[in-house]
């Protein structure tokens, strides 16, 4: 079989004009950013807003492993299938961010005969919105330093006269707004800023510092649940970047900062569309990491979608825990729309490695064994899927399990995991999947359960409402949404948690950051854990984009690269082409 980037620059695909009038949009609703791809103005929000609703498909996983489980396969297969049966669909999936592309993860285009074309433009830059949300987040970030800068060099006073600004009075051990980068790059998390030569000052006031990756940034988030360019501008208002030294919060309305902030992501907020290899129209928009935000695409997207298609397939990012729990509590409370059906993807070397039995880590080679029969290994993973069919249960919506199939899979361990799941008699449908390496007709048997599925009205009901305190709906993540008996809070996050109590922001959700390895916050526990303790050791406030977002374990905002990382394979042959990227 073809590698993916030659499957893909082998596969002819339309103008993106052709893409774009056939999905319904007016010529006066796009703008071509070369051949194959064209943002999407948010004018077809306004025009569509009257049309019926489609229906919104999440795809989910069951607990990641270093193996890959293939959901961004399944989302653009499965859209793929749908086109097959004669359905109007699209997809939305989020752009990938620079740090996985060049660390351990690769692309994220999908894979085989399920991907988004051109691979090399969607992976690498796309039309720069992430360069955009880098741009106006550190430009927040010099601001700060800047205004530090100013008021103390000269005093309080004497600024105030000679600017007709007030003082801030920021306190430098009290700045919560980091620098960030799109890239992953350890030795960045902790740095000192301000430093300067022996007796001078001209490089601003030393204090302490970091940076995390741009996908982790609220701005990020920001962009991803905005409704539009006001609520965008209304969002980044109310970001809050420091405390002054009375203990008040300091936002970047305070810093006059906002407007160009907003400024500077006008363009970032239009979704880019592009095409599968099929031909089904794909918008990509925003890229917030599940495991340090909310782990999904944007709500403009799917707004443009659900009402442009009858039916849209989107993902969340890692396993149900994570981006589904998000797209539920996070992303259905900032907007009417809410999932009609979730995809729960599964694999046989997936569910053999949560098992527990084989220690698997990213980077490391995968055991042969893995891809051989072992019923007692998939029988012990199978608890892990039962988790995923049981938590995708628990916020009333209809389940579809996609055994996404591997060249090295047994047509007995395929029909004997299909068989266990048509046992569980719990209104949850499966179908094996082969997108991969079928496209379109290898996902028209999944294509038809969803349709199924989707003819049952989801009951659909979040883990908590907003009205409830911070600490309320920590515990409803926790012990509701991951079965854990137990939340502690740290010394430090009981103070955040008072602090912003205090200051008026219990209406906010929760996001917990955590590792996606687990459905605990140990990545060494497999399978389907109970009887276990959530240690919540900070706690950040994104007022912006309304949540505050929970530390828990040893996840970092800012990745680090391994040792062997991915841009060690990347190059460019005689011709100019891009090679070793997939």
């Amino acid at each position: 079989m073809l590698s993916d980037i030659d499957i893909c620059r082998t596969t002819s695909l339309s103008p993106i004009s052709e893409i774009a009038k056939q999905s319904g949009l007016l010529d006066s609703e796009f703008h071509p950013q070369g051949l194959h791809k064209a943002k999407v103005s948010l004018n077809a929000v306004n025009r569509l807003k009257d049309n019926i609703d489609g229906k919104l498909v999440v795809v989910t996983a069951i607990t990641p492993t270093p193996l890959g489980e293939g959901k961004t396969v399944t989302t653009i297969g499965l859209s793929q299938g749908l086109k097959q049966l004669g359905q109007s669909v699209m997809a939305c999936i989020r752009q990938p961010s620079m740090g996985p592309i060049f660390g351990v993860k690769g692309g994220a285009a999908g894979g085989g005969y399920s991907q988004v074309a051109p691979m090399e433009e969607l992976n690498l830059h796309l039309t720069g919105d992430i360069h955009a949300v880098t741009a106006a987040h550190n430009l927040a970030a010099a601001a700060i330093d800047a205004r530090i800068y100013h008021e103390q060099r000269e005093g309080y006073d004497a600024f105030e006269s000679r600017t007709g600004l007030k003082a801030l009075k920021i306190d430098i051990k009290n700045v919560v707004w980091k620098r960030v980068v799109d890239h992953n790059d350890r030795a960045l998390r902790m740095v000192t800023v301000g430093q300067n030569e022996v007796n001078k000052t001209i490089n601003g006031y030393e204090r302490e510092d970091g940076f995390d990756i741009s996908a982790a940034s609220e701005l990020m988030a920001i962009l991803a649940l905005s409704k539009d360019l006001k609520d965008l501008r209304t969002r980044i208002g109310r970001i809050v970047v420091a405390y002054s030294l009375d203990g008040e919060p300091i936002t970047t309305e305070n810093l006059q900062v906002a407007g160009a902030m907003a400024v500077s992501m006008k363009e970032a907020i239009e979704p880019t569309l592009m095409q599968t290899l099929e031909g089904v129209p794909t918008l990509i928009h925003a890229g917030p990491f599940a495991n340090i935000a909310h782990g999904n695409s944007s709500i403009i997207a799917d707004s443009i979608a659900t009402k442009l298609s009858r039916y849209t397939i989107t993902e969340g990012g890692f396993g149900s825990d994570m981006g589904f729990e998000k797209a539920c509590n996070i992303k259905a409370s900032a907007t009417d729309k809410k999932p009609d059906c979730a995809v729960i993807v599964a694999t046989l070397r997936g569910l053999k490695a949560n098992s527990g039995l084989y220690d698997l880590k990213p980077g490391m080679p995968i055991p042969d064994s893995i891809y051989g029969n072992d019923h007692d290994a998939l029988k012990a993973g199978f608890e892990n899927l039962k988790w995923h069919i049981n938590n995708v249960a628990k916020y009333g919506v209809p389940a579809v399990v996609a055994i996404n199939r591997f060249p090295q899979d047994s047509d007995e361990e395929l029909a004997l995991l299909k068989s266990w799941v048509e046992a569980l008699n719990q209104n949850c449908r499966v179908a094996i999947s082969e997108g991969f390496a079928k496209g379109g007709a290898g996902t028209m048997d999944l294509a038809q359960q969803v349709i199924a599925a989707c003819e049952n009205v989801a009951n659909f009901k979040p883990l908590y409402t907003l009205d409830q305190p911070i600490e309320s709906k920590l515990m409803a993540v926790c012990e509701s949404g991951y079965g854990a008996s137990r939340v502690t809070l740290s010394y430090q996050a009981q103070k955040q948690l008072k602090l912003y109590e205090k200051h008026g922001f219990n209406h906010l959700a929760v996001c917990l950051a955590k590792t996606p390895l687990s459905i605990t916050t140990d990545g060494s526990i497999k399978g389907a854990p109970t009887d276990f303790d959530v240690v919540i050791r900070e706690l950040r406030l994104c007022a912006g984009a309304g949540f505050i977002y929970a530390l828990c374990g040893n996840v970092m905002t800012m990745p680090g690269l391994p040792d062997k990382p991915a841009f060690m394979s990347l190059d460019l042959d005689d011709d100019g082409n891009i090679i070793g990227l997939s």
